[in-house]
């Protein structure tokens, strides 16, 4: 099996040095590089092709938001899963309107930082707790509903799975708040993103975000 190939950003090579040790640890990984900043990564992501990006945000010279916009934009394929210590809701929706596909803050636990890139290729979202629960409750705060006919099609059931997948939670965690099944919640989930016409699984975070099912206090 090919090994996920990834490409650590961040102008701390303390952190750096840390979270390659973490990914060497692990036979189905590969670091393949390292950036210091935006403009390096751009360059990095060019020559390597990584896979997926373990990309910060508060960096000299171009942001990693910035970086993350270009790199999705020239290289739509490469994921960028952001690990950085800024919990400010602030950061959270610029993120991913850049096109992250998930949000790790520096303080969660090696395993959960594992986790979130296993989850982010396979096509998913992840956030760290913290960043889901503002996520949630930005989602809540919404009294109108998102004007999209499309979304009218859906069923309850299907706007409760919309609604959770949309803050990153995974199959098994959306089955535990439902008590439905995993099985029945991916059922769900491809109804839901049939239905409003999208292609990728991430696709249903940003469709909340355009929709207004996520507040993004703009």
């Amino acid at each position: 099996m090919d090994k996920l190939r990834i490409l650590i950003v961040d102008d701390h090579g303390v952190v750096r040095a840390g979270v390659r040790s973490l990914l060497e640890s692990q036979t189905d990984v590969q670091v393949v590089g390292e950036a210091s900043g935006g403009e390096d990564a751009l360059e990095q992501v060019e020559k390597l092709r990584p896979q997926l990006v373990l990309m910060d945000i508060a960096m000299p010279g171009m942001s990693g938001i910035e970086a993350t916009r270009r790199i999705k934009k020239d290289y739509p394929d490469t994921r960028v899963l952001v690990l950085t210590m800024h919990d400010d809701e602030e950061f959270f929706f610029p993120v991913l309107r850049a096109g992250a596909s998930g949000y790790v803050l520096k303080e969660a636990e090696p395993q959960d930082l594992l986790n979130a890139i296993r989850v982010v290729q396979q096509g998913q979202v992840f956030f760290s707790p913290a960043v889901a629960k503002v996520l949630l409750e930005g989602f809540v705060s919404t009294s109108a509903g998102p004007r999209d006919e499309k979304y009218r099609t859906l069923t309850a059931r299907e706007k409760e799975v919309l609604r959770l997948a949309a803050t990153g939670q995974t199959n098994r965690q959306i089955a535990e708040a439902l008590f439905l099944s995993a099985r029945t919640v991916e059922k769900h989930r491809q109804g839901v993103m049939h239905k409003l016409e999208l292609d990728k699984r991430e696709d249903l975070t940003k469709y909340a975000l355009r929709q207004g099912l996520i507040d993004t206090d703009e």
